[in-house]
C-alpha cells in the first residue's frame, strides 16, 4: 500500500512518499516497530524539528523584543528632543531679553546642555561637578558685567571662584536645581539604559541553540507520529511541556533575575512619574536660571564688595558707562511653571503618558522565560490541547502520557524523561545574560535612591558622595528637602576674606543687569 504523507513544518511543507510499513530497526529516534519512515526521512525530520522549534521561540518572543525596541526608541527620542527644546527655548528667551551680553557669553549655556546630553548618552560626566562649574563660569561672566568699570583678569576670576559657595550670589537656585537635575538625569539615563539591556537580553536569549538531545526529543514529539501513520495526532500537552522545559532549561534560569530587573525598572518608572520627573525639571530651567541672575543682580553690591575684600580692588578700566536709575529690588517674580503647559514632543506624548505605557508593557513581561513552555505548548501551536488524554501522541503511540511534568530550570531537569540534560554544565551564554541583568538591576536600585553608581566614592560608601542626592533609603518627594542634602560646604575664606555685611559698601555698576532682569520679567510674562 502506498502512503503519501504531507508534513507541514513550521514554515515549510515537506512532501514524501511512504511505501507500506516495514520494520524500523534502522531508526534512531522514532519507535522501531512497524514504520513508513527511512533513516533519511528521520534525519530530515530532525532538521525540520530544529527549525520549527527555533522559529516558534522567535515568534513567541517577537512581541517582547519589539516592545523593548520600540519603547527604548520612544523614550530616547523623547529625552533628546526635550533637551533640544529646552536649550532652544532658553536661547530664544535670553537672546531677546539680554541681547548682545548673552550672545557674547552664550557658550556657558551651550556647554551646560552639551554636558547634560553627553551624560545622558553615556559619557563620563560628574553631574554635580559639572553644574558647580556652570555656576562658577556664570558668576565670572556676571561679575565682569556688573563691574565693567574695572579690568577683571583671569587670575582675578580664579580668585572669585573661591567665594562662590560662601557668597551664594545666585541665592538658593543652584542648590535646588542641582538636586533636581542630578537625580532626574540619573533616573532617566539609567532607565533608558535599562530598556537597552532588556532589549539586548531578549534578542540574544530568544535566539536559541538546540542541543542534539533536544533535537532528538523534538523530532520524536513532532514528527514520529507521521512515521506511525498518525499525521493528525498531536502531542499530549504534558509530554510537550517536558520536552520544551528540557530544551529551554537554561533560559528558564534567566527568569528570577529577569523578574528582579523588571521590578527595579518599575520602581525607577515610579520615580520618573513623581519626584524625578525630568520633564518638570527641564521645562522651567530657563526661568530658574533667570531667577538666579536676578538674585545675583539684587545682591550685586554686597557680592562685589565681598569679592573686593577677599581678592583685592581691581584696576579701573579708565572709563565708565553711563547708567540709568532703575530700582534694584523686584517684588514680582516669574509665575510658577504649570504642568499643563508641557509640550508634546516628537515621541508623541508627555513623559507621564510615556512612562505609564512602558510600565504596562514591563508588567506583562514578568515571568516570560518560565512561561515560555506553556506558551509553546498551546493547542493552536503544537499540542492536542483539551483533547482526550487517550487521543494524543505520548512519544510511543496514541495514548495517555503518564510521567510528571518537571519544574522549571536546569537543576530540575535531572530526571526529565524526555530530554537528557547535563545539569552540571550551565550555558555560559545564558549566565552572561543573567550577569548583565544583575548589574543593571543594581544600577536601577541606585538610581531609585538618587545615586549614580558610576561616581560612587568607594572610600566612603553610603556617604552620598556620588552625583545623586545621597539618600540611602526612599528619597523624600520634596525637592527642597533633598536639595538640602547636597548643599556644598562653605569654602574657607582668603586671609583677607569677606567682612561683615554691615561694613560700608563700594557700590559697583548695576545698571546693565538691572535692565536685563526687568526685561526678562516682562518678556517671560508675555511668553509663558
Amino acid at each position: 500500500m502506498l502512503h503519501v504523507l504531507t508534513l507541514y513544518g513550521y514554515k515549510n511543507t515537506i512532501l514524501f512518499f511512504c511505501c507500506c510499513y516495514f520494520a524500523g530497526e534502522h531508526l534512531r529516534v522514532c519507535p522501531q516497530g512497524n514504520t513508513c519512515c527511512t533513516q533519511e526521512m528521520e534525519d530530515k525530520f530532525g532538521q525540520q524539528s530544529k527549525q520549527d522549534f527555533e522559529n516558534l521561540v522567535d515568534e513567541i518572543s517577537h512581541e517582547l523584543r519589539s516592545t523593548f525596541v520600540s519603547r527604548h526608541k520612544r523614550f530616547d527620542e523623547f529625552f533628546l528632543e526635550l533637551l533640544e527644546n529646552t536649550e532652544r527655548s532658553l536661547n530664544e528667551m535670553f537672546v531677546r531679553t539680554y541681547g548682545k551680553p548673552y550672545m557674547q557669553n552664550s557658550e556657558v549655556f551651550e556647554n551646560l546642555f552639551a554636558e547634560l546630553k553627553r551624560y545622558y548618552t553615556g559619557g563620563n560626566v560628574n553631574l554635580e561637578e559639572m553644574l558647580n562649574d556652570f555656576w562658577s563660569r556664570l558668576l565670572e561672566r556676571m561679575f565682569t558685567l556688573l563691574n565693567s568699570q574695572y579690568v577683571i583678569t583671569e587670575d582675578y576670576l580664579e580668585c572669585i571662584s573661591k567665594y562662590t559657595d560662601e557668597l551664594k550670589p545666585f541665592g538658593d537656585v543652584p542648590r535646588k536645581l542641582k538636586a533636581q537635575v542630578t537625580r532626574a538625569f540619573i533616573a532617566a539615563r539609567t532607565f533608558v539604559q535599562g530598556l537597552s539591556v532588556g532589549r539586548e537580553v531578549a534578542q540574544r536569549v530568544s535566539k536559541v541553540s538546540s542541543s542534539p538531545a533536544c533535537i532528538r526529543a523534538l523530532t520524536k514529539m513532532l514528527y514520529c507520529p507521521f512515521c506511525q501513520g498518525m499525521p493528525a495526532v498531536k502531542p499530549c500537552k504534558n509530554y510537550c511541556l517536558n520536552v520544551v522545559k528540557g530544551c529551554l532549561a537554561n533560559q528558564a534560569d534567566l527568569d528570577p533575575e529577569w523578574n528582579l530587573y523588571i521590578d527595579a525598572m518599575l520602581l525607577v518608572a515610579q520615580r520618573l512619574e513623581g519626584p524625578f520627573n525630568i520633564e518638570s525639571v527641564m521645562e522651567p530651567i530657563d526661568v530658574k536660571i533667570s531667577e538666579a541672575i536676578m538674585n545675583m543682580q539684587d545682591n550685586s553690591a554686597q557680592v562685589s564688595y565681598r569679592v573686593f575684600q577677599g581678592c583685592g580692588q581691581p584696576k579701573p578700566a579708565g572709563m565708565t558707562r553711563s547708567t540709568r536709575g532703575v530700582s534694584d529690588v523686584f517684588n514680582a517674580r516669574f509665575r510658577p511653571y504649570s504642568p499643563e503647559e508641557r509640550p508634546t514632543t516628537a515621541a508623541g506624548t508627555s513623559l507621564d503618558r510615556l512612562v505609564v505605557d512602558i510600565k504596562e508593557k514591563l508588567k506583562l513581561s514578568k515571568k516570560f522565560w518560565s512561561n515560555l513552555p506553556e506558551a509553546m505548548c498551546m493547542e493552536d501551536r503544537v499540542t492536542a490541547g483539551n483533547a482526550s488524554d487517550d487521543e494524543c501522541w505520548n512519544g510511543h503511540t496514541k495514548g495517555r502520557y503518564f510521567p510528571e511534568v518537571q519544574k522549571d530550570g536546569l537543576t530540575n531537569q535531572l530526571n526529565n524523561p524526555e530530554v537528557g540534560v547535563d545539569i552540571t554544565r550551565p550555558d555560559t551564554f545564558i549566565r552572561q545574560q543573567i550577569m548583565a541583568l544583575r548589574v543593571m538591576t543594581n544600577k536601577l536600585k541606585n538610581a531609585y535612591n538618587g545615586n549614580d553608581i558610576y561616581f560612587q566614592d568607594s572610600s566612603d560608601e553610603g556617604s552620598g558622595s556620588g552625583s545623586g542626592s545621597g539618600c540611602t533609603e526612599v528619597c523624600p518627594t520634596d525637592m527642597d528637602a533633598v536639595g538640602a542634602a547636597t548643599e556644598a560646604p562653605v569654602v574657607e575664606a582668603d586671609r583677607r576674606g569677606p567682612v561683615d555685611d554691615s561694613a560700608p559698601l563700594h557700590a559697583p555698576s548695576v545698571a546693565l543687569p538691572t535692565m536685563l532682569a526687568l526685561s526678562a520679567l516682562a518678556l517671560h510674562r508675555q511668553w509663558r
